[in-house]
């Protein structure tokens, strides 16, 4: 399998990641295991303001939400690439509503989009409870 060439976070919006190499390495051994070959991935941190205008304007939906996940492919069997935005807004509120310590949503996030470009899907109660697991699996693992 080809080696990751590229995990990028910016920041629109200030948030604090610790350890950058480490969480770019494990992201890099979720697509591994996943089966995914993985060329280009960038995480986008940004505010509930940024997030809004991308749902509007790329997905047609009118809300917030915490993430949304673009595969920038143009063949499935290409190796990945794609561009990742979290509102840190969001995050942040559903940190506060869920009680869970904001670092670890953040990372639940961050996992649960590159779980979504590995083929993990949320539709429905049991891919949920799927995605659920798999999310809790490498929250564990990476030290949450």
């Amino acid at each position: 399998m080809k080696q990751i060439s590229q995990v990028t976070f910016s920041f629109q919006k200030a948030a604090t990641l610790k350890e950058r190499k480490r969480l770019k390495q494990f992201i890099s051994l979720i697509f591994k295991e996943n089966k995914q070959e993985l060329d280009m991935l960038q995480y986008i941190f940004c505010g509930d303001d940024e997030i809004l205008r991308v749902n509007r304007q790329y997905l047609e939906h009118d809300y917030y939400t915490d993430i949304i996940t673009f595969d920038l492919r143009e063949k499935l069997a290409e190796p990945m690439m794609a561009d990742i935005f979290i509102s840190v807004d969001t995050v942040r509120s559903n940190a506060r509503l869920l009680n869970e310590p904001f670092f670890r949503e953040l990372h639940r996030v961050i996992f649960h989009g590159a779980l979504h470009l590995c083929g993990f899907n949320d539709k429905t109660a049991e891919e949920q409870q799927v995605m659920r697991r798999k999310e809790d699996e490498y929250l564990i693992r990476y030290g949450f």
